[in-house]
């Protein structure tokens, strides 16, 4: 495929094993683990991608003549759209309704991740747009329905809007670290009644009697993991009724593979963890993934999860804490709606057409609802207490 003047070429591979780490992390860049070599191969090894999970790995790899990789993508044939959290059942059944064949399809994202961030990982200087036109030369060779890029930057979705993808907006909660010296401090930019409900609701999960820790790297035993896939499981099959994405072997991988990333909020009782929420570690932001508990305790969710998190970004000057997919309660307790991205190049020109009129509508009330939510944030007004 040509660019300008250099002759590139994109490869598939399916393993992630087959590009090289250093390479591959070479283009992701350290910042965020979700497109890291160690988080894929960490879901690759553990079987929660690959086999009949419904996401086969495609990676693909922009090369220059000499070989040398200049790009890459966490890419998947997917069967289905579980697991994706930007969802297209909608278009998928209207094809296939028309007689058309909507799976599979391709899949430029970090599996069973709400996480925004790069997804087309290029090198300093080298154009999204030469691994936007490989990714649609694949999907045409192939044969596939489309391309998706789920939760990539504003940046990319800008360069994919203008090579003629489809571009959707979305909304999540992060909270933004305003170089806060405490929690205290924190609490007083809030609303008198914001500052006090949420007090109220730390002292009630204090009250539960539960033993409240935050751990990191070494600190997560096999005993934590093996706790942690039972909450994991409780949690899916209370929401879903359906198996769970992510098998028990990806954690203890998980956490072998990017150490000091992985942080824990735990609650235990007389010893034995009984609720957890998982976060991981980039260079701006704590992500938090996926919580679970086998007990029903008063506000034990808020502290694990938004409370806990808050706190750790202020001790180690985390710029934000990016709390996952929706939740507007989340907006009373600090974090804010903020718009996240994703492309979509559709092969069908009948589909292509309809889906680009439902999503222009459908951006114009984001943007309105993003404004309205904004209207709920809890922090103090000129003139309040």
């Amino acid at each position: 495929m040509p660019d300008g003047d250099a002759e590139l070429s994109l490869t598939l591979h399916r393993s992630i094993a087959e590009i090289a780490a250093e390479d591959w992390d070479a283009c992701a860049g350290g910042g965020n683990p979700f497109v890291s070599h160690a988080f894929l191969s960490a879901l690759e090894e553990s079987g929660s991608t690959g086999g009949r999970s419904g996401w086969l790995p495609q990676h693909a790899a922009l090369r220059d003549a000499g070989g040398r990789l200049l790009g890459c993508a966490p890419l998947y044939a997917k069967s289905h759209s579980q697991g994706e959290y930007v969802f297209d059942y909608a278009w998928a059944d209207a094809f296939e309704r028309a007689g058309g064949r909507y799976y599979p399809k391709l899949q430029v994202a970090a599996p069973f991740s709400p996480v925004p961030g790069r997804r087309l990982l290029m090198r300093d200087g080298v154009a999204v747009e030469a691994m936007a036109q490989g990714l649609v030369q694949a999907c045409e060779g192939l044969g596939l329905s489309s391309v998706h890029a789920t939760f990539c930057t504003e940046h990319e979705w800008a360069a994919l809007g203008g090579a003629g993808w489809l571009q959707r907006m979305g909304v999540q909660f992060h909270w933004t670290n305003a170089g806060y010296g405490s929690f205290e401090d924190f609490l007083g930019a809030l609303a008198s009644r914001k500052r006090k409900a949420i007090r109220r609701e730390r002292r009630d999960a204090e009250a539960s009697g539960y033993v409240l820790r935050t751990l990191r790297g070494h600190e997560i035993t096999p005993r934590h993991w093996t706790a942690f896939h039972r909450f994991y499981r409780a949690t899916t099959d209370r929401k879903w009724g359906r198996s769970a994405y992510l098998t028990s072997r990806f954690w203890p991988i998980l956490g072998e593979r990017l150490g000091d990333r992985v942080v824990l909020m735990v609650a235990e009782r007389d010893g034995q963890p009984v609720a957890g929420a998982l976060n991981l570690l980039g260079d701006e932001a704590l992500y938090g993934r996926n919580w679970g508990a086998v007990v029903d305790a008063p506000f034990l969710h808020f502290e694990l999860c938004y409370y806990r998190a808050i706190e750790f970004a202020i001790e180690h000057r985390v710029a934000r804490v990016e709390a996952g997919a929706q939740g507007e309660h989340k907006i009373a307790r600090g974090y804010l709606p903020v718009p996240t991205f994703s492309a979509h190049w559709i092969a069908h020109p009948g589909l292509r057409g309809a889906v680009a009129n439902y999503l222009e509508h459908e951006r114009a009330g984001m943007i309105r609802e993003i404004a309205a939510l904004g209207e709920l944030s809890p922090f103090r007004r000129d003139g309040e207490g």
